[in-house]
């Protein structure tokens, strides 16, 4: 299984609330119309910003959400980004991206991930 992960910030000017609503009513649905097929799981994890204990202050996080994608192999992340690179679905995305990112904010990695076992 390979994961790969990229973290978003919205565009300026752009409440977290609209960011929230515009990306699982339309961006999502791009994502699931191309990936499916290449993918096994899209995830959204919407930042939700904490206090800090000792300041009580909440900074503004650098990201709002952390965008989640698990593949089967290396393979199917590789056809899936031949995919979204043709000309015509790169353009429908990157429009839609323009009403809610701030794209310079992006960024993109693989997770290796390890878990480590919890007494209950």
């Amino acid at each position: 299984m390979l994961k790969f992960v990229t973290l978003l910030k919205r565009r300026p000017g752009m409440s977290i609330a609209d960011f929230r609503d515009y990306y699982e009513r339309h961006h999502a649905r791009i994502g699931v119309k191309y990936l499916s097929g290449f993918a096994h799981r899209y995830m959204r994890r919407y930042i939700v910003p904490m206090p800090n204990p000792v300041t009580g202050v909440a900074d503004e996080p650098d990201h709002d959400v952390v965008m989640e994608i698990w593949f089967p192999d290396r393979g199917a992340f590789d056809a899936a980004m031949e995919r979204l690179g043709e000309p015509a679905i790169a353009a429908e995305i990157a429009a839609d991206e323009d009403h809610l990112f701030d794209r310079a904010m992006h960024r993109h990695f693989f997770v290796d991930e390890y878990e480590s076992p919890l007494r209950p």
